[in-house]
């Protein structure tokens, strides 16, 4: 109940506050986190850090299955053993992302 309660005055303040500064201010905001956001420094550390938790993911995923593979059902470490299949293959991945 604490934490709901935190919540809500968190949400009070903030729509008062953000009432207070009106539509300019909004639109100031907007536009500033539009340029920071188009600023190559910054696509590009979004960038690396989306490959460096695709490969963390990935060697996640295969430790995971290694140690879970003998224990789920076989229906489902076929699927596993596939995804990894698939990866070692050398596919891209589903997202449209690239590292360049």
């Amino acid at each position: 109940m604490r934490y709901k309660a935190t919540f809500l005055a968190g949400l009070a303040l903030g729509y008062v506050l953000g009432t207070r500064a009106g539509r300019e201010r909004y639109e100031q905001l907007k536009k500033s986190v539009r340029e920071l956001a188009q600023n190559p420094a910054v696509r590009n550390a979004a960038e690396t850090a989306g490959h460096t938790g695709r490969v963390y993911a990935g060697k996640a995923f295969a430790a995971v299955g290694e140690k879970v593979g003998d224990i789920v059902p076989d229906s489902l470490a076929g699927r596993v053993r596939g995804l990894r299949d698939r990866r070692a293959g050398g596919f891209e991945d589903d997202w449209g992302t690239s590292n360049t």
